[in-house]
């Protein structure tokens, strides 16, 4: 086996030395609030141990990373149907576009976009009792952790200046494809993208990801074909317009957010987290981007 902590902290030592770290997201007024120069990574071994550099027990704003985790409780819950309220296909736009929603009569082209993840939150709010709450305990069971939380500061600041996405919501509301109340709807999707969570417990989480179904207490979660259809909609939509670049260049799948944090993983080998919440011009971790880079370069570990 190769000494990936060597590794890790050879690719966090280049990167830390990096004149140009990106920049903050502003527009959600809390996030600008997060210092720059944090960085973590946590490599988690599918069947063995778990390495880790820098930040990678400090919490963070999940944010766009919890539509992976939304979407397979979608699945869970209601399964195939999804399919026939959100497309499958990369956008070729950024998350917050609106202009395809409307073209192609309120089917949003994938789940990870905006719109998309509004109409996964609208179908967790229709199936689930307490759907805040129960998302939360889903999320805190695939971790194996009990203390994840939102952070209602950052909810609240979404609510405040996430304007695009009452357009977005109201706009699919009006091609019938939100059950519920546009604000109950929000509601949800702006605590989802608040989750905080470490590199660490993200990389845990996402395990049953990379391990056909089977989270760390080996409980079955999803089908193997579900998962392979997550991984490939990670692979193909996880970065907006900057997907294409990911592939090329890391060749695995994952999901990225503007709170600075990356998720990626090899089917049945590992799942690799990193936070730096500085982003490129898509709206992607700079510093991350260039350590998935560097891992998969270094170890000849993707998918290709």
């Amino acid at each position: 086996m190769p000494d990936f902590q060597s590794i890790l902290r050879t690719i966090y030592n280049s990167a830390t030395s990096q004149i140009e770290k990106g920049r903050v997201a502003t527009y959600i007024p809390e996030l600008a609030k997060i210092d720059i120069n944090n960085f973590g990574i946590c490599l988690k071994i599918v069947g063995g141990e778990s390495f880790g550099v820098g930040s990678f027990n400090t919490p963070f704003s999940i944010q766009s990373i919890s539509k992976v985790l939304a979407l397979a409780k979608a699945i869970e819950l209601v399964g195939e149907s999804i399919w026939k309220r959100i497309d499958v296909e990369p956008s070729g736009h950024p998350f917050n576009q609106l202009a395809l929603l409307e073209v192609e009569n309120g089917i949003p082209r994938n789940p990870f976009i905006n719109s998309g993840a509004i109409v996964i939150a609208d179908i967790l709010l229709s199936n689930l009792k307490d759907p805040k709450t129960d998302f939360l305990n889903f999320v805190r069971d695939l971790c194996g952790v009990d203390d994840i939380n939102y952070n209602t500061s950052v909810a609240l600041s979404e609510k405040h200046t996430g304007f695009k996405n009452y357009a977005a919501a109201n706009l699919l509301k009006s091609f019938n494809n939100l059950e519920n109340d546009v604000e109950d709807v929000l509601d949800f999707y702006f605590h989802q993208c608040s989750l905080e969570m470490t590199c660490s417990q993200l990389s845990n989480t996402f395990y049953f990801l990379a391990n056909d179904g089977y989270c760390l207490k080996n409980k079955l979660r999803l089908t193997r074909s579900q998962v392979k259809r997550i991984n490939a909609l990670m692979l193909t939509c996880g970065f907006y317009d900057e997907a294409g670049e990911f592939a090329f260049e890391v060749g695995l799948p994952g999901k990225s957010g503007v709170g600075g944090g990356i998720v990626a993983l090899l089917p049945n080998n590992f799942i690799l987290t990193t936070w730096a919440p500085g982003l490129n011009k898509k709206g992607n971790s700079l510093l991350g981007m260039t350590a998935l880079e560097q891992f998969t370069t270094n170890t000849k570990l993707s998918i290709f």
